[in-house]
């Protein structure tokens, strides 16, 4: 059904002061009022007795047993850190929040383990009171010292993806015997909102660990409605529900986390994941190539109805999916190469061969949203948010920038030859079959590949055959699963795959998606190393906006910068979640705005024989 979404460091100081009656906090703060919810804009939909999430259902049965499979493997359990390959289901199974999320809304958040939150006008600080009945899966009750001890560990000492905000705290304080208040050093509204979402750990677990150098034993323990029963090193991680799971009765999760048994097993590529899911010994897998959706599942237990196909549509960002060039490095520090490169990317031809022309080419970071670029010149809003930086941006922000197509043919000899004279102004001659600069250096790169993805490989064996035309010395370099996190985390590459997901309500996570300060942290995803003024002008103006209007402006404003940046060779979208299941795995009927996600199934679907 269509929607309107849119109407719909260790300086911080940190203080425990309880107040046994009330809080007063300083004269003449503003005035606000503890609520149940909160919304980027405007007031959250769902009123303070809603009965569950919209697109949940309460009455779904508890019980049943999967078994999911990821590719590559793991050799760590604590997803809070920066060192290790973590199973990626483990943030969203095992720990909670203050507040948690409504995917039906562009952005509004709900009391989880805080009952409610309070925020004045101008969002300049936001105040939580935790439940009573909140408790860790060991049964010890959540504490605001848990919170603040979590909140600057995460901060200082935790995985990159969560020292912006720490950044941007100035003081946390506890105000009575379950609240704390949290003050902000930068005007940003959202900073409130993502105050609510950062996991909560236990303090008492990390006194005598070292949290940064957790071993795979140190399990942390969390508040979610799973625990880690059992696991073998790169092998399988076994999950069971916890029967004193405190929330049971909580509104906000009336109808998920309905199975008693998760296992996470672990594959060397997502071919053998097909054939273990083929052989029954898979639940459920997600197909992400439209070509092997039509043609590789017509097998027995499809034909039997034992095995179900099911396309969940959505409404968010194509997001950016494809090969990113690494601008720390030359040549990828000319934007006239990265032109070249995407020129040469024969996007027509491979997704045919690959995905039979089902998905359609990603266009814009932002594309099939309305934050989207408009088509042309800037215009309004957006262009007078890009006028301070004129003259200092590529070509194509303002004037409009399409991406390159090829004529859909193997030689692509249009593409090719529009490629090469842009390469030969940026100083890359043909000399002897091969590409040299002025000093005679042969251009050469590598492609960094996790092995597990044989899709990625296909891509890269089929551009690779474009780039030799041009006398470019291309090669991929294969790594394990491990391998490949800690070398996109330190930029140890020159091209590698890149996918980023975007959702329909943009904010801070942008500044460490390629916002200047993250492109010189190592861990962050601003991978391309994109540092660019206006880049970061447009996310704080995103951030300030008080105006959905506003907002949109400052997004469509951003998406022209990153894709006049030619920072990636886009690939195709995936407008359609595609998930084969076995017949016993049952979803709700409505389905939420975000579509599929890591919080979608298995969180809300159930066992049904």
């Amino acid at each position: 059904m269509e929607r309107d979404y849119f109407q719909k460091v260790r300086g911080k100081t940190i203080t425990l002061v309880a107040i046994l009656c009330g809080s007063v906090f300083a004269a003449g703060a503003p005035l606000a009022e503890p609520t149940h919810g909160i919304a980027m804009y405007g007031a959250p939909q769902l009123p303070l007795d809603f009965v569950s999430l919209p697109y949940a259902n309460p009455a779904a049965p508890k019980g049943g047993a999967i078994t999911l499979a990821n590719t590559g493997s793991f050799d760590s359990l604590n997803p809070y850190i920066q060192r290790g390959n973590v199973p990626w289901q483990l943030r969203f199974l095992t720990h909670e929040s203050l507040m948690g999320r409504n995917h039906d809304e562009p952005f509004a958040l709900y009391g989880l383990l805080a009952e409610s939150i309070e925020v004045p006008e101008d969002r300049s600080w936001v105040a939580f009171t935790l439940r009573p009945e909140a408790r860790f899966s060991d049964g010890s009750p959540v504490t605001v010292e848990d919170v603040i001890w979590s909140y600057e560990t995460l901060g200082t000492q935790g995985h990159g993806r969560y020292a912006s905000l720490w950044g941007q705290i100035d003081n946390i304080e506890q105000t009575g015997p379950r609240s704390l208040r949290i003050s902000f050093n930068a005007e940003n509204r959202e900073l409130a909102l993502l105050a609510g979402m950062r996991p909560i750990l236990q303090k008492a677990q990390w006194q005598d660990v070292d949290f940064d150098n957790a071993r795979l034993a140190d399990v942390p323990i969390g508040t979610g409605p799973y625990v880690v029963t059992d696991y073998e090193a790169a092998r399988h991680v076994v999950l069971t529900r916890n029967p004193d799971y405190w929330g049971n009765d909580l509104n906000f999760r009336q109808g998920t986390f309905n199975f008693d048994e998760i296992t996470i097993d672990f594959y060397g590529d997502g071919d053998v994941v097909l054939e273990a899911f083929k052989a029954g010994e898979v639940s459920a897998v997600r197909e992400f190539n439209a070509e092997t959706w039509a043609s590789r599942y017509d097998f027995p237990g499809t034909q039997s109805g034992a095995v179900v196909k099911t396309e969940i549509k959505h409404q968010k960002p194509s997001g950016i999916t494809g090969f990113v060039m690494n601008t720390r490095r030359a040549p990828f520090d000319d934007w006239r190469v990265r032109e070249a490169l995407i020129t040469a990317f024969n996007f027509e031809y491979i997704n045919d061969t690959l995905t039979g022309g089902a998905q359609p080419r990603i266009t814009s970071y932002f594309s099939n949203s309305p934050l989207a670029m408009e088509h042309g010149p800037a215009k309004g809003r957006v262009a007078e948010l890009l006028a301070p930086f004129n003259g200092k941006m590529l070509p194509g922000v303002m004037d409009g920038y399409d991406l390159p197509t090829s004529d859909g043919t193997l030689r692509n000899r249009r593409g090719l030859r529009r490629a090469l004279k842009l390469l030969e102004e940026a100083g890359w001659t043909p000399q002897d079959g091969q590409l040299r600069n002025a000093n005679g250096d042969a251009m050469a790169f590598t492609i960094l590949l996790d092995q597990s993805s044989t899709q990625n490989r296909a891509i890269a064996d089929l551009y690779i055959q474009s780039l030799t035309q041009l006398g470019i010395d291309v090669k991929v370099d294969l790594v394990d699963g491990a391998q490949f996190t800690a070398r996109t985390a330190s930029y140890d590459f020159d091209m590698t795959y890149h996918r980023r997901a975007l959702s329909l309500s943009p904010g801070n996570e942008q500044k460490f998606y390629w916002g200047s300060e993250a492109a010189d942290l190592q861990g962050t995803p601003n991978l391309m190393g994109a540092k660019d003024p206006a880049i970061d002008a447009m996310v704080t103006a995103m951030l300030t906006a008080t105006t959905q209007e506003e907002s949109i402006a400052a997004t469509r404003a951003l998406d022209r910068l990153l894709t006049a940046g030619r920072y990636v060779v886009p690939f195709w979208q995936f407008t359609a979640g595609r998930i084969a299941h076995v017949a016993q795995m049952k979803h709700p009927e409505m389905i939420p705005i975000y579509g599929d996600g890591p919080e979608y199934m298995p969180q809300f679907w159930w066992w049904e024989e």
